[in-house]
């Protein structure tokens, strides 16, 4: 990601939310915008807590029979963004937190990510490499 997308993302999406949430509040009120807020924050929380301790057993799991856990390890950091999206007051936020809570929409996102690696690593634009750390 560049500085200048960043920098959109952080001035265009705030102002975006402020734009919907005015919008669900001269239609609902108040108090059913701050509900809605509220509620989705809440429950995005606990879905996101409850879905990354699944994955953190899924982890260990894999470890413990010797399994690299990346799967796990993709879904965790979705999972993660997700509750981040989700604990931001906003609408829009909230959708795409709860979309990367929904199990098949994190498998096509794993999908799309890893085909993304793939083509990069075969065009050469990005090199992978494993080196052992040396000592201290």
């Amino acid at each position: 990601m560049t500085l200048s997308f960043l920098i959109a993302l952080f001035i265009f999406l705030p102002l975006l939310e402020l734009a919907v949430l005015f919008r669900i509040y001269e239609q609902t009120g108040f108090w059913a915008t701050f509900g809605l807020v509220i509620f989705t924050g809440v429950l995005g929380g606990f879905l996101a807590k409850l879905q990354g301790m699944q994955t953190l057993r899924a982890i260990r799991r894999d470890l413990g029979c010797g399994r690299m856990p990346a799967r796990a390890l993709m879904d965790g950091v979705m999972i993660l963004a997700a509750g981040i999206l989700l604990a931001t007051p906003g609408v829009l936020t909230d959708i795409v937190g709860f979309l990367l809570l929904a199990p098949p929409i994190r498998a096509a996102v794993r999908r799309w990510l890893r085909a993304r690696f793939e083509a990069r690593l075969r065009t050469g634009s990005i090199e992978a490499s494993w080196e052992e750390p040396g000592p201290d």
